[in-house]
């Protein structure tokens, strides 16, 4: 850059360029020509729809909510253990006309889920929404269980949660608007025998969810639990008919829901008509606990 006192001389034209993202001070320097001109005032690329990352996006709940986000416009992040696994769900979006992307992601990695959110945000220049779906079980009596059995349930099912919502609400809060939604389940609100540490995640799901809520809510983001009953997925397949037929005895409506029954709920609390939704622990479980 030539010295100021050689600027009134420069045949050069000059202009005043802000980035996107202030740094500091601005600086004058001589107009850069096509194409970098039209690059330099945008520092990050931004989507022009709402971006919502959904974990456990691979089968079952996880990808009936990021097929229902994707068909209702959203740019839907695809996140779960390895790639090969989201392949199906990637491949439905897409030929349904829907918006995604494939990041896999160890939950198990607290700083790859720290990574992951800061990168989407880095790409699209924005964060809208964040469905947390991914979780594991180790059920078995206390009396058997062991430590690590405790330490893993709760490492991935809330201490990752954890990870993810701190890192998101920041460029939700830039962007003056979002939508957290973790999904629980009927276990964290009245217990069940043989998941103590299940019970014990989601449970604690429900009063760190209403806390980021309260914390949050005059910043534009609401935050929200799900909290699934006897759902027909992969986990309730294994169940043997006689466990089948005594939940249904307790389910009102006589079946099992529908992964799309949940990815209904979740649709409407992570729209932007839902903003005075918040803090609430909703139950979808055809009235079983009632």
């Amino acid at each position: 850059m030539p010295p100021l006192n050689a600027a009134a001389t420069s045949s050069q034209p000059f202009e005043r360029i802000t980035r996107a993202r202030p740094v500091g001070r601005a600086c004058f320097f001589p107009l850069p020509s096509p194409p970098y001109a039209a690059t330099a005032a945008r520092e990050v690329p931004v989507i022009d729809k709402r971006v919502a990352i959904v974990t456990g996006a691979s089968r079952g709940i996880g990808r009936a909510i990021a097929e229902r986000l994707a068909k209702d416009g959203r740019h839907v992040v695809l996140v779960a253990r390895s790639a090969e696994g989201l392949a199906a769900t990637d491949t439905a979006i897409k030929a349904a006309g829907g918006s995604c992307e494939v990041r896999p992601c160890d939950l198990n990695d607290h700083a790859a889920v720290q990574a992951l959110v800061d990168g989407v945000a880095e790409t699209h220049g924005r964060l809208d929404i964040l469905v947390n779906n991914a979780g594991i079980t180790r059920d078995t009596l206390l009396l058997r269980m062991t430590d690590e059995q405790w330490d893993e349930v709760i490492h991935v099912n809330l201490r990752s949660i954890f990870v993810s919502c701190r890192a998101a609400i920041r460029p939700m809060m830039r962007g003056k608007f979002g939508r957290i939604v973790n999904i629980g389940s009927v276990s964290g609100l009245s217990g069940n025998a043989g998941q103590a540490n299940y019970a014990a995640a989601k449970a604690g799901l429900v009063g760190f969810t209403k806390t980021i809520a309260k914390e949050m809510g005059a910043k534009g983001i609401t935050a929200n639990v799900i909290a699934p009953g006897f759902i027909e997925t992969d986990m309730t397949e294994i169940l043997g008919e006689a466990v089948k037929t005594a939940a249904l005895q307790n389910i009102p409506v006589r079946r099992l829901g529908k992964p799309e029954e949940i990815a209904a709920a979740v649709a409407y609390v992570t729209s932007d008509e839902a903003g005075f939704l918040t803090a609430q622990a909703i139950v979808v479980d055809g009235g079983m606990t009632s």
